[in-house]
């Protein structure tokens, strides 16, 4: 289903990615419009799949996760087997937060969060136990400068 996003729809979107607690009266009022047409908005963008699932953004440091790796994976494998296996040991494991396959020299990029470098291992560990894997590579980030889930919707 193809829906046409027009600007009313881009503020509304603009809002729920600021702060998706928001209620639809507070959202109206942010776009010049009242409740009703809002709801009827956000219903029409639910059901074509422009807005997914909506969640909370908890803080990682608070919450003891002060690692995150970037991890970089080659493999010599190809196959539909050990593709599936693979994408199912990343699904199982939540310390993985994306997984991204590449073009170019390395297959995966993963963004892992862990509490310390000892957990690291374990993931490591852990997946290296289930899939082959040619050469993983992990980078340990030093500082978070930016991180956001919201998209640049031009008004």
């Amino acid at each position: 289903m193809t829906v046409r996003i027009d600007d009313t729809d881009r503020k509304i979107l603009g809002e729920l990615q600021r702060d998706a607690s928001q209620s639809l009266d507070e959202i109206a009022a942010q776009v010049g419009s009242s409740k009703t047409p809002v709801w009827n908005r956000i219903r029409k963008m639910r059901d074509a799949g422009v807005i997914g699932q909506q969640t909370v953004v908890l803080d990682a440091d608070a919450l003891g996760f002060e690692a995150c790796f970037f991890v970089l994976i080659r493999t010599s494998e190809h196959e539909a087997e050990w593709q599936a296996a693979f994408l199912q040991a990343l699904r199982d494991r939540p310390e993985v937060q994306e997984a991204h396959r590449l073009a170019g020299d390395i297959d995966y990029i993963l963004k892992v969060r862990v509490k310390n470098a000892r957990a690291y291992d374990a993931f490591y560990q852990a997946l290296i136990s289930e899939v082959r894997v040619h050469n993983v590579t992990a980078l340990l980030s030093m500082e978070e400068i930016k991180s956001t889930t919201m998209l640049p919707l031009v008004l």
